[in-house]
C-alpha cells in the first residue's frame, strides 16, 4: 500500500508517539478490506508502540478505530485514508498516541468544554481537498472529548449508505443523524456553531481591540501581501477575513505563480497564513464583514461593522473581500444544491461515478471540469450560452477528443429539474431555434465565473454595474482613508498573482496615506 518513501515518512512521525495505540479493526471478506488490512499491518509494523487488532465487530465494514492502549473509542475511519486524506491519517495517530496538536489552548479548551454527547460522521471523498479540515476537526474533538464521536466515511466506499442519505456532495457532516453541516469548514467554524456562546465573547474580544494603523478585511491572496508590505512598515495590522486563504483555498493546481513551478490552493493558502503570521499581524479569522463605517472627519478612525456585531477600527482600511462562484439563478439551482448541483468538481466528482452529469460554462473552468469529469462519470453534457467555448484552444481540442462528451453551444439553461429530493435533469433553450430540451441526468456542475463579495459595501462606496469596487491605479476607492485590491476591484483578469500585486500596491498606498494623517488618539469615537 505505502511505497518506500511514504513507510520512511511515516516511521519518522510514529516516532514521536507518546503513549501506544492499537488500530483496531472491522474487516469483511471485500478487496477493501484487504487493502485496509495490508494498510494498518504495514503501519503496525513501522512502530513497537502500534498494536494492529482485527476483532473490530463495527457494523460499517470495512473500517478501524483509532484508539489508545486499553480503550475502545476513539476516530473511525470507514475508507482506506490516502491520497488528501493522508495528512489526517497520520494527525489522528500522533494526536490518539499524545503528541500534541498545533492548536491554541483556548481551541483546546472550547472542545473539552462542550457538553453535549456528539456522534459525527463525516462524509468525503479521498480526491477532495476541502475535505481535510473538516476530518482533521472532528478527529480533534474526538480525541479530546470523551463525550464526541467521529466516523469519516468515504462517499466511494460506501455508495450504496452515500445514495440512501442522499449526500451528493463533500464534505457532510451528520451530528447525531442529523444533517450537521456541508462545504469546507474550520475547525474554528465547527466549534462556533456547536458553541451557542462563542459569538458573544468573540464580539467583546474585538471590541476590546486598540485601532489599527492599517485593517485588512479579506484573507486571500490580495490581503496577505497587503499585510505583509504594510507589516514590514513597522506600523499595527489587522486582517480579518471570513476564512484566510479566500478562494485560493478551493482551487486545485497552480501552475502559474511565478517561480512557484507546481502547488496547490490549500498549500500555497496555508504558507500565506504562515508568512502572515511570521510578521505578528493580528489574524481574526471567521470574521464577515457587515457595514463599513467611514470616517467622521479628515484623518479620522475607520470602522468596519462585523456580522457579530463588534467594531473594528482603523486609521486606514484595504479592502480585499475577493468574489466567489456565480449561481445560474434559474429554478432548482437552489433546491437541489447539495443534492446534485455542485461546484467543486474535484471534490464532488466521485459522488457521482458512473452517472450522467452536465457542466454549464465553457470558459477555462467549466471546460477544465469537463475534461476531469469525464474520467470518473458514464457521461458529460457541457453548456455553453455563447456561441463558442471561451476556454483555451489546447483544452477545448482535449474536451472535443473525448467519446463520452456531448458540447451544446448557444444554449440557455432555463431550469434544473429533480425528484425526490435530488436533480434527474437539466433544461436548455436553443437560443438559434427557441426550442426546449430536456436532458436526463444525476448532476449538475456550475462553472460560470465570479461575483464580487461587496453586497455590504453598496450605497457607501463607489460600485461597478458588476458590483466590483471602483479603484484607481493606487488602489483608492471613493472614501476617504480606504483602499481596495484583488478579485473585488475594478481590476481586470481575477488571477492569484495580480491579487497578490494589487495587495502590495494598496499596502503602499495605505502607508504613503497614513504618513501625511496626523495621529489619531485611540480614544477618538466612531460612529455606528
Amino acid at each position: 500500500m505505502l511505497d518506500t518513501t511514504l513507510q520512511t515518512q511515516l516511521q519518522t512521525y510514529l516516532g514521536m508517539l507518546k503513549a501506544p495505540i492499537r488500530l483496531i479493526a472491522s474487516l469483511d471478506g471485500s478487496e477493501q478490506a484487504q487493502e485496509m488490512r495490508t494498510l494498518l499491518e504495514q503501519i503496525a509494523s513501522l512502530s513497537d508502540k502500534v498494536t494492529f487488532d482485527a476483532s473490530g465487530q463495527d457494523a460499517r465494514q470495512p473500517s478501524f478505530v483509532i484508539a489508545r492502549e486499553g480503550e475502545q473509542r476513539g476516530v473511525r475511519f470507514a475508507a482506506i485514508p490516502l491520497g488528501h486524506e493522508f495528512t489526517s491519517l497520520v494527525l489522528a495517530l500522533l494526536w490518539t498516541g499524545g503528541h500534541p496538536p498545533k492548536v491554541d489552548a483556548d481551541v483546546l479548551d472550547q472542545i473539552k468544554a462542550l457538553d453535549a454527547a456528539l456522534d459525527l460522521e463525516v462524509y468525503m471523498s479521498l480526491s477532495c481537498h476541502n475535505c481535510p479540515d473538516v476530518v482533521q476537526a472532528a478527529t480533534l474533538m474526538t480525541i479530546f472529548n470523551p463525550k464526541i464521536n467521529a466516523t469519516i466515511i468515504d462517499g466511494g466506499l460506501f455508495q450504496a449508505e452515500v445514495e440512501q442519505r442522499q449526500v451528493m456532495a463533500v464534505p457532510m457532516v451528520f451530528s447525531n443523524g442529523e444533517m450537521f453541516g456541508s462545504g469546507r469548514m474550520s475547525l474554528e467554524e465547527i466549534l462556533t456553531k456547536l458553541d451557542t456562546g462563542a459569538a458573544s465573547r468573540e464580539a467583546d474580544k474585538l471590541n476590546a481591540k486598540d485601532p489599527f494603523d492599517v485593517l485588512i478585511v479579506g484573507g486571500g491572496p490580495a490581503g496577505a501581501a497587503a499585510a505583509v508590505y504594510a507589516a514590514r512598515k513597522g506600523i499595527r495590522v489587522g486582517v480579518a477575513a471570513e476564512r484566510f486563504g479566500g478562494q485560493v483555498n478551493d482551487t486545485m493546481a497552480i501552475e502559474n505563480y511565478i517561480s512557484v513551478l507546481e502547488t496547490n490552493g490549500p498549500k500555497l493558502a496555508a504558507e500565506m497564513e504562515a508568512q502572515v503570521r511570521h510578521y505578528e499581524v493580528d489574524i481574526m479569522n471567521l470574521q464577515r464583514a457587515d457595514k463599513l463605517i467611514p470616517a467622521t472627519q479628515p484623518g479620522g478612525l475607520v470602522g468596519v461593522q462585523m456580522a457579530n456585531g463588534a467594531v473594528l477600527k482603523a486609521r486606514s482600511v484595504i479592502l480585499s473581500t475577493g468574489a466567489r462562484w456565480r449561481n445560474v439563478n434559474v429554478p432548482g439551482e437552489q433546491a437541489y444544491k447539495n443534492k446534485g448541483v455542485a461546484y467543486c468538481p474535484h471534490c464532488d466528482g466521485p459522488l457521482f461515478k458512473g452517472k450522467r452529469v452536465a457542466v454549464i460554462g465553457g470558459g477555462n473552468s467549466g471546460v477544465e471540469a469537463a475534461i476531469d469529469l469525464a474520467g470518473i462519470v458514464s457521461h458529460v453534457t457541457l453548456i455553453e450560452f455563447a456561441d463558442t467555448l471561451k476556454a483555451d484552444a489546447v483544452l477545448v481540442s482535449k474536451l472535443k477528443s473525448l467519446p463520452n462528451v456531448t458540447i451544446h453551444a448557444n444554449a440557455q439553461t432555463t431550469e434544473i429539474t429533480g425528484a425526490s429530493g435530488q436533480v434527474n435533469g437539466l433544461r436548455y433553450k436553443d437560443r438559434v431555434s427557441g426550442q426546449e430540451h430536456l436532458i436526463a441526468l444525476e448532476g449538475v456542475f456550475v462553472q460560470i465565473g465570479l461575483v464580487p463579495n461587496t453586497e455590504w459595501l453598496k450605497g457607501d462606496m463607489e460600485l461597478s454595474r458588476f458590483g466590483e469596487i471602483v479603484v484607481d491605479a493606487k488602489g483608492h476607492t471613493s472614501v476617504e482613508g480606504v483602499f481596495a485590491a484583488g478579485d473585488c476591484t475594478t481590476v481586470p483578469y481575477k488571477q492569484i498573482i495580480i491579487a497578490a500585486g494589487e495587495g502590495a500596491k494598496a499596502a503602499l498606498s495605505a502607508f504613503d496615506h497614513l504618513i501625511r494623517q496626523p495621529v489619531v488618539q485611540s480614544t477618538e469615537a466612531v460612529a455606528v
